[in-house]
């Protein structure tokens, strides 16, 4: 199935939220718009990418919470770490 140019941007506006990138929104729903994508599309996708952002953020702040813990991961080595 190949996807049409609607829905790769609806796609990228679900994805600009999730990475809370507004510059990334702006361009994206946009162009969702101008691929034919109506408001309602584009504000469901935004519904979908801060379930995303949320599920995320809710595993990340459980996994911070364990890492004061005794027998907490190991910190990753340098080639894992980000910055």
């Amino acid at each position: 199935m190949k996807l049409d140019d609607r829905i790769k941007e609806l796609i990228a506006v679900g994805a600009s939220i999730a990475a809370n990138c507004q510059p990334c929104l702006e361009y994206h729903a946009g162009e969702a718009r101008k691929s034919g994508a109506d408001g309602q599309e584009i504000m469901d996708a935004i519904e979908v990418g801060k379930m995303v952002r949320r599920g995320a953020a809710s595993k990340i702040d459980k996994f911070a919470a364990t890492l004061a813990q005794p027998g907490s991961p190991a910190p990753a080595s340098s080639d894992d770490a980000c910055g």
